[in-house]
């Protein structure tokens, strides 16, 4: 089990992160939460890890936060809801926030996450509401591939199609964030708190 990585950022590009420990580099998905907080590329970072074992596949997810970690984990118990799903919801939404989104029942606002119907975000209320109190209390510059363009405007649509928003969506929000001077990640961020809305 991996539990925790500290080594160079040496690749970032939305889900994906590729952290060099000691000339191994680990490639883990990680949710938008923690894309915003992420050093520059050939800096030290360290990220709590979820390690997670299919029959045909191994995945490693990553978090700056260890309350990101626990809200990824908790939600996963909820039937109906895996690895992707719990990524959009930590990419749409802050710790914080969802916890709020569950308190306050608003199964509305949860059911605009990717890949979240109006049942499972009846199931998610009833079966976290307990949980996310503790969640809540412990919570107190994207880089460019060369596959994708350097304009921000396409990056961030792209971002926004890997985590589970259909082209048309990604397009609306697109349009309605951006502003002249913004760069990817404010593009996202105010995307992302649109589709809330």
């Amino acid at each position: 089990m991996i539990g925790r990585l500290k080594g160079t950022l040496v690749f970032k590009q939305p889900p994906w992160i590729v952290v060099d420990v000691h000339g191994v580099g680990y490639e883990l998905e990680a949710p938008m939460s923690t894309f915003y907080d992420l050093p520059d590329i050939g800096r030290e970072v360290a990220l709590f890890t979820h390690y997670a074992q299919k029959e045909d596949s191994v995945s490693l997810y990553g978090f700056l936060r260890d309350s990101e970690r626990r809200v990824f984990r908790d939600v996963q118990k909820v039937t109906g809801i895996g690895a992707k799903i719990a990524l959009a919801i930590l990419s749409g939404a802050s710790v914080d926030e969802f916890a709020r989104l569950v308190q306050t029942s608003d199964v509305t606002a949860l059911t605009r996450i990717p890949g979240i119907g109006k049942k499972t975000a009846e199931r998610i209320v009833v079966e976290l509401r307990d949980r996310v109190d503790g969640i809540a209390l412990a919570s107190v510059g994207m880089g460019n591939s060369g596959a994708v363009p350097k304009d921000p405007v396409t990056e961030a649509s792209v971002a926004l199609q890997q985590l589970g928003y259909k082209p048309v969506e990604v397009a609306r929000l697109v349009k309605d964030a951006a502003a002249a001077g913004d760069d990817a990640e404010a593009i996202i961020r105010k995307a992302l708190k649109a589709a809330l809305r």
